[in-house]
Order: C-alpha cells, then structure tokens, then sequence
C-alpha cells in the first residue's frame, strides 16, 4: 500500500530505553497501524543536530526497506494520474455494470474528467488529497453543472478510489473525505387529469402512441414501455410481466440497441395487471403488426416480432426517438412540454390523489422502497392534505 515513499510512514518520534535512543516509526500493515523500531546508536545528553540527522538518516533506510517490500503492480497503480486509473478502474468494472450504467460511466470519464485530470498528470492515485477534489468540484460548479451533477462524478470516483482502498493502494480513500454538495430535491413534473386525457387522445394514430400509453397508463419507465413483449403477456387475467428493457448505446459511432433481460432492481421485474384502455390498445397494435407483416412479407423485419413496440415494419422503436418526437407532438398540438418520462410521474400522480395506498404506487412503479415513492410523490397528495386540514378544522369546532 504506497502514497508517495515518505507517506508510507504516519509518524516518527524518538524514544529513550534504558539511556539509549531509538526512532519509533508508525505505519500501516494490512490496514493496522505498526510501530516499528530502530536504534540511532546514539545515548540520551547527545546533540539534538545530530539526534535529527541520524534520525532522518534511519527514516530514509527505512522507507526505502518498505518501499522494496511493495508490489510492483500496486506502484504502478499508485503512480497512476487520476484520469488514467479511472479508465483502468472502468476497465475492470465494466463488465459488472448494466449498458446504460456503463454509458453512463464512460460519458463521464471521457469527460469532464478527463478535461480537467488529463492536463493535471501530476495528480496521481497517491497523492491525490481532499483540497485536490474540491477545487475539481468548484471547477464543475463555475463550468454550470448542477449540484446533483457534481453529486454523479463525486459517486463515481468516490467508487472507484475505493476499489484503490479494497486493493491496498493507498491508506484511505481521498472522496470520503470531501463533503459533497447538498443534493437538490427532485420535484417531478406532470400532467393533470385534464391534460393526461389529452395527450392520450391526440395521440391515438401516432406512431409511438403504444408507448404513450404504457408510460401514462401503467406507470412504465421508457426503458420498460419498449421491453414489453407479447409473449409476457397473459391474456387469461389480463397480467403482463416486465422483465426486459431496451437500452441504446453507441457502438463504433452508431446507435445500437440491446434487449436487456435483467432489471436493475429485483423489485422493477414485476407482475402487473392490464387496466382495459391498455388491453384494447394492445389488441389493436396486435392486429396492426399482422396486417403490415401481411402486406411487407419479406420487407418486414422479425429481428424484433416478439415486441409491442416496432414501427411499421416491424423495427424496435429507439429510446431517442420516443423520447424526440413525443416532444415534436406535444408542440404540435399547443401542449404544455413535460418529458417522456413524466408520464410515468403523471400515472403517480392520478393514483396518489385518488387516495391509492403509496405502498400499492411503490409496487406498481417497481420502486425499492417505499421511501422513494414518498420523497418524489409527497407534494402530489394535496387532496389528502386538505382531508387532514378539515379534520383538525372540525375537531377545533368540536364537530367530530
């Protein structure tokens, strides 16, 4: 476990025994701290010049005994600049992340990260020090990125110096040191009843309308809306099974899709049951896929039949595009702009201020826990609110 050679000790002190002086060095051994010593041939009464030659002289052998003890791979890891761990740490955790957390990572590494690190070569994994972060984050904050942005590298990078800390690296992780911008509460936006009546209808022929309605009627994450398959549904009791969902990457400069069979949570892998606007949507795309594989026959793709989502010939529909031309719609139809996703917000919504237990919202939503439901959905519950407001109202009034 290095820093720099002369970190490897924490302290130094000279110690008397029986007259004679010795130099006690502190340091750590398989995460414990050690004290080692070592005679500096010298005798109490001798001059303090020369008590603190020696006992440099004692320090250095002693640094570099240490320092040849080391391995040589965990030096080189330990001489790494910030930036080049970062890319060495993805490498080894890729294959552990979902594609879109590995976008995600790689987007940020190849960054803003490396813009700032890059440069900074003399930066490394072992000198890296609380002042050497927050001055990055200040940088983040100057450059315009939000508090729950700078909250994102901070995550990252916390996670992967720690992985230097498990390896033996370095003493301590430098990110646990740092207090991390204070995270702004997310208020989601969404429609009102009146509105989400709306957007359903005017968008009964368009392209993506499937998907509109998944999203507005179900609560689906745009990921989910385009993982739906016929073949989990359940026509019986009406039930479908979410278990797979669409992720979009760049691959040699080109979007790409994969149809990923592992949800990120065990509870977004879930049993939901249809409500019937969604049945008769589902019905009538189904029988629109069999007309236009009718009439393309060998112009129309099977890569994806198995999916409620495709266009007219039978392509998945990319997230990127669900997510650009839901705006173009409401744009053209004089709506007020919210996101794809805010549909989902929208479906919440209904729910909780028709007085649905938040518990039943968190598991139809395919949360983790409930307490997530409550952070983002709690402002939404205005009628219970003002059912809580009249009741303390009427006891005052002695009505009750």
């Amino acid at each position: 476990m290095t820093k720099k050679n002369s970190e490897l000790i924490l302290a130094t002190y000279v110690y008397s025994k029986k007259c004679r002086l010795y130099a006690v060095m502190q340091h750590m051994v398989d995460g414990k701290r050690k004290n080692t010593w070592r005679s500096l041939g010298l005798y109490e009464g001798a001059p303090e010049d020369e008590i603190q030659k020696v006992l440099r002289k004692v320090r250095r052998e002693f640094v570099n005994e240490l320092d040849s003890m080391i391995d040589p791979s965990i030096r080189e890891i330990c001489n790494m600049s910030v930036y080049e761990y970062m890319q060495f740490w993805y490498s080894r955790a890729k294959k552990n992340l979902q594609l879109n957390t590995q976008r995600g990572y790689r987007n940020y590494i190849e960054g803003r990260i490396k813009d700032y690190f890059e440069c900074r070569r003399d930066l490394t994994v072992g000198n890296l020090k609380k002042i050497h972060i927050e001055i990055f984050y200040d940088c983040l904050s100057d450059d315009g990125l939000s508090a729950n942005s700078i909250i994102r590298y901070h995550a990252i990078m916390r996670k992967a110096f720690n992985q230097a800390y498990k390896d033996e690296v370095i003493l301590s992780n430098p990110f646990d040191k740092v207090d991390k911008p204070r995270k702004k509460r997310f208020i989601a936006d969404n429609y009102t009843e009146k509105e989400w009546k709306q957007i359903l209808e005017i968008s009964k022929n368009d392209p993506i309308y499937p998907a509109i309605v998944l999203a507005a009627c179900m609560g689906l994450r745009r990921s989910e809306v385009l993982g739906v398959r016929w073949s989990r549904i359940n026509w019986e009791d009406n039930s479908i099974i979410l278990d797979t969902k669409i992720a979009e990457f760049d691959e040699q400069g080109k979007k790409a899709l994969s149809a990923v069979e592992e949800m990120k949570t065990e509870s977004s892998r879930r049993k939901l049951y249809m409500p019937p606007m969604v049945i008769d949507m589902l019905k009538n795309k189904k029988e629109k896929q069999d007309l236009y594989r009718a009439m393309f026959k060998s112009g129309y793709s099977t890569d994806f039949k198995d999916y409620v989502c495709v266009n007219q010939l039978g392509e998945l529909l990319k997230p990127s595009y669900v997510t650009g031309h839901f705006a173009a719609l409401l744009k053209k139809h004089g709506m007020r702009h919210i996101r794809f996703h805010d549909l989902r917000h929208t479906f919440a919504s209904i729910l909780i201020n028709n007085q649905v237990p938040l518990i039943n919202v968190s598991n139809f939503l395919g949360h983790s826990d409930i307490s997530t439901t409550a952070n983002i959905y709690s402002h939404l519950d205005m009628k219970s609110i003002k059912d809580v407001s009249d009741t303390i109202t009427a006891v005052f009034e002695g009505t009750i």
